[in-house]
């Protein structure tokens, strides 16, 4: 059996998931609100999804060229 919370916040953490994917496990089960924010650090609200921005590791460019 998978271990979903494990293999989901490791993906988190290391920036292969957004806070919107794991936001979206959540609604079919593999883990729970509170798993949510254990990942996440935020609480998990089911009418609020988070933006689908990185989470939070960034390549230090501005954006200019």
């Amino acid at each position: 059996m998978i271990d979903w919370f494990t293999y989901i916040k490791g993906f988190y953490e290391t920036g292969r998931w957004t806070k919107k994917q794991v936001y979206d496990v959540v609604a079919v089960g593999r883990i729970t609100p509170e798993q949510y924010e254990e990942i996440t650090g935020e609480p998990y609200d089911p009418n609020t999804p988070p933006s689908e921005g990185p989470s939070g590791a960034t390549d230090g460019s501005t954006g200019a060229e």
